[in-house]
């Protein structure tokens, strides 16, 4: 086997959520219409032992932060996926599913305070328990394009309104 078939990453943190199933946790940490409070979920990430403050002693004054995580309840994936806001089935690297190639997820959430090893956030769709395999900071002028096309979704936007995404699936 090859080396660069074979990529081990060690968790920096474990997120404690408010979401406990897939089911109560939102499309996008922005869109929460339809969760139990309606607002942005608090939560925090518990930085691993083997890092320490220094790490993240210079994310002072950030509002925001990417958060890179495993989507660690994942079973498998399929070529092609049906979005949560209808219309016919897209390419998964077309579409934010947690069912990926490589069970990897992006979100960019409020940094609301540090204490510690401990980060607090605001605006989080990620499960409790979610292990994070990075932080970056969010910089406004590397990582806005709100011009940017968006392909299939500006489509959806131009019928249902932009931001409209569904609330978390009701239990069956």
């Amino acid at each position: 086997m090859n080396t660069a078939d074979r990529i081990v990453y060690r968790p920096i943190g474990i997120i404690h959520s408010p979401y406990v199933r897939r089911i109560d946790a939102p499309h996008q940490g922005t869109v929460v219409e339809g969760t139990e409070t309606g607002a942005p979920a608090l939560a925090t990430l518990e930085l691993a032992d083997w890092l320490d403050e220094q790490s993240v002693q210079d994310l002072v004054g950030f509002e925001r932060v990417w958060l890179i995580f495993s989507f660690h309840l994942s079973e498998g994936w399929k070529s092609m996926v049906k979005p949560p806001r209808g219309g016919p089935k897209r390419g998964v690297l077309a579409t934010r599913s947690p069912h990926r190639p490589n069970a990897i997820g992006l979100s960019a959430v409020d940094l609301v305070g540090i204490q510690g090893r401990t980060l607090h956030l605001r605006g989080v769709d990620l499960l409790d328990g979610t292990p994070v395999l990075d932080i970056k900071p969010y910089v406004p002028y590397a990582d806005a394009f709100p011009d940017a096309k968006a392909g299939w979704i500006d489509e959806l936007d131009a019928q249902q309104g932009k931001r409209s995404a569904p609330g978390p699936r009701k239990p069956r």
